[in-house]
């Protein structure tokens, strides 16, 4: 049997920024996954506040979360502290971002 919150996990993984071929989970968009019985609440940043794929960003991770048959309320909450930086990818987005090869 899955854990819920690998199964959240997995959902993230297919919401990409139009812009960045890398998932958001990968990108280290996604701050914390708060589960309390079927509701779900994500705190999450972006790349930048001004991201004009913002409502687009949120209205996915809602919708790739909300499938899961466990959930019943998915919350997605948009914070700006801490800022993200590129400290916050994973070594998977770094290769993919061609970043590894330039020492970041």
């Amino acid at each position: 049997m899955s854990n819920i919150k690998d199964d959240v996990i997995g959902a993230l993984k297919t919401v990409y920024d139009p812009e960045i071929p890398v998932n958001i989970w990968d990108m280290g968009l996604v701050y914390d996954i708060k589960i309390d019985g079927d509701k779900c609440d994500i705190i999450m940043t972006l790349t930048s506040p001004t991201c004009p794929m913002m409502d687009e960003l949120v209205a996915n991770v809602k919708s790739a979360v909300g499938k899961l048959e466990s959930l019943k309320t998915v919350d997605v909450h948009l914070v700006w502290e801490p800022a993200w930086d590129l400290s916050r990818m994973s070594d998977a987005a770094r290769v993919e971002l061609d970043l590894i090869n330039q020492g970041l």
